[in-house]
């Protein structure tokens, strides 16, 4: 009897250990570091075509990062906020490069290849790059993946017939690659497609005019971007969000005629959006901040030109 009740207890023990075992370290999986905002990025049209800035979000520390002949355009920062990918344009075509966040460390991840790689984004784990690419005027254009070296190429999705596509992005899950797609009527929408490319669908219609950059939220509740409308005084853009699946549209600034807000992009840590305030009538411009709901607008920093391709990255790990 004795023998019995030592082994019930034993197996109980055990049990109870098994179980310890299989939840601590599942709760410790889940646990991560909380993420800390690091620098902006943003383009400015040089003396010389498009240059890459960074800043803090302070207003401090305004770093000229990439300049030189030709255009420097799309920069998109590492999950780590170590390197930011961008593209580079010049007379012979177009390329993805990446740079150290300190400015040094140039590779060209294009190298020979003939035709035009542009608009690159990193994935959220850091490990490839997507792409868009044409290898000549009239032929097919495709968004692809890369490693960081530019090899392990693959191709994910041609782009949707009649149209030209524009900052291909991942959602912050990796599943979904998000697009917008350009008209040659000028009009352009939102598009999803799976990593894999299957399952193409389009989110946002053409009428709405959806701008170049937009960006996901963290936790992949929202997406950001600028929405142009008609005014007697041409486009006027505002910052506006959606649910992924394209519904929920919710307006967060509210500019008209020569005044605009737009270029946004999602904090790291998903609290603030960063944007673009412009008045065209004055040639003044500025960065400034807001919470997702439109609240708390705070000034970051004024800027002798108009910012272009904004993208908030984390700090460094």
């Amino acid at each position: 009897m004795r023998r019995a009740i030592w082994t019930l207890r034993r197996l109980l023990t055990l049990v109870v250990a098994a179980t310890l075992v299989l939840v601590v370290p599942s709760a410790q999986a889940h646990a991560s570091a909380p993420v800390t905002n690091g620098r902006i990025a943003f383009v400015i049209d040089g003396a010389h075509g498009g240059e890459i800035d960074i800043i803090r979000r302070d207003s401090t520390g305004l770093q000229r990062l990439v300049h030189g002949d030709g255009d420097a355009l799309y920069p998109d920062w590492s999950p780590d906020g170590r390197r930011i990918a961008f593209e580079r344009d010049d007379p012979t075509g177009c390329s993805v490069e990446i740079v150290n966040a300190d400015g040094s460390g140039i590779v060209d991840l294009t190298g020979q290849r003939r035709g035009c790689e542009q608009n690159p984004s990193f994935t959220p784990d850091g490990r490839r790059i997507v792409f868009v690419a044409q290898r000549c005027g009239d032929c097919a254009e495709a968004i692809w993946s890369m490693d960081l070296r530019g090899g392990h190429r693959r191709k994910i999705r041609r782009t949707p017939q009649g149209s030209h596509a524009i900052n291909p992005n991942l959602s912050p899950d990796g599943r979904l690659v998000t697009f917008v797609a350009e008209r040659r009527a000028g009009k352009r929408a939102l598009y999803t497609v799976n990593m894999n490319g299957s399952n193409l669908e389009q989110i946002l219609p053409f009428a709405l005019d959806v701008g170049e950059v937009y960006g996901w939220a963290p936790d992949r509740s929202h997406i950001v971007f600028t929405e142009y409308s008609e005014y007697p005084d041409g486009h006027s853009p505002n910052v506006v969000t959606i649910l992924p699946d394209g519904s929920g549209l919710n307006q967060l600034t509210h500019e008209a005629g020569d005044l605009g807000a737009g270029g946004a992009s999602y904090s790291p840590d998903g609290r603030w959006i960063v944007f673009r305030l412009q008045d065209l009538s004055k040639d003044r411009f500025a960065l400034w901040k807001m919470h997702p709901d439109g609240s708390d607008r705070t000034r970051i920093t004024r800027l002798r030109l108009q910012p272009g391709s904004i993208d908030w990255g984390p700090r460094p790990t």
